[in-house]
């Protein structure tokens, strides 16, 4: 059985390589990527494995996206650490879901269901994958329990004091470090990761452009057209780093701005 990981944390991949190879199945690793865009590559240039194991939230987004910007018609198991509606709803759909840190039972339980799935199918010679009508429905039940957050405390010294989002112009990341860019342009350590901000801000007010920065909608200054069919985008306040957005990602980048 040919698979393709696609998990964002070193340690969960390697965890999960460790599982199948114990597993009763015989599982080749085709390969292992940490992003959305990386991910619609491959599939562009390669045949589909079997299987693919699935985090949902990756380093650049939310895997259901994938679905949106390329044809994936082999079976999913999605992977998670948070079981909500919208993973529920996974399963009225035919596509199991692993809840992290996963267990080999629940594992080789895929792989049957998979087995399963795949003799049915194959009988029918239909597919077992997720139709775009239920990426985008799951996408929406994904945005709809979100309840965003609306202020970050930043600590001075021994005080304390809060920002809110609206007054936030961008984050960046930095020697370990995140920063928060207040629209004034001073700038705050925060203890969240880029990965986490991701999951705790309002996608219709902030967008990830790249790997060390999101930025809020009324942040973007200009966004001029770059080499290789990428986009340069300055921020106001001015960022210290040059920020591109990549091929893959412009789409979504334009779509958010339209919002």
């Amino acid at each position: 059985m040919k698979v393709l990981i696609i998990e964002d944390e070193q340690f969960a991949q390697d965890e999960l390589k460790r599982l199948l190879a114990d597993t009763s199945f015989d599982i080749d690793v085709l390969d292992c990527f940490e992003s959305i865009e990386e991910t619609v590559e491959w599939f562009e240039e390669n045949e589909e494995p079997d299987l693919v194991f699935m985090d949902i939230q990756l380093s650049d987004g939310l895997s259901f996206e994938i679905f949106q910007k390329t044809t994936v018609t082999c079976p999913i198991v999605f992977t998670t650490a948070f079981e909500n509606y919208a993973i529920r709803a996974f399963k009225v759909n035919s596509i199991d879901y692993l809840l992290k840190p996963i267990e080999m039972k629940d594992l080789e339980a895929a792989l049957k269901k998979y087995n399963d799935l795949k003799s049915s199918t194959d009988e029918e010679e239909g597919n077992v994958a997720l139709s775009i009508d239920q990426v985008q429905q799951l996408l929406k039940l994904s945005d709809e329990q979100k309840d965003y957050k609306k202020r970050f405390i930043i600590k001075s010294g021994d005080r304390l004091r809060h920002v809110a989002v609206e007054d936030i112009a961008y984050f960046f990341a930095e020697d370990d470090y995140t920063y928060l860019v207040a629209k004034e342009g001073n700038k705050f350590i925060i203890s969240f990761k880029l990965d986490e901000l991701v999951n705790l801000l309002d996608p219709n007010d902030f967008f990830r452009l790249s790997r060390k920065y999101i930025a809020n909608i009324h942040s973007i200054k200009l966004a001029n057209k770059y080499f290789n069919s990428r986009l340069e985008v300055i921020l106001q306040p001015e960022a210290k780093d040059q920020i591109l957005i990549s091929r893959v990602r412009v789409p979504d980048f334009l779509d958010w701005l339209e919002r």
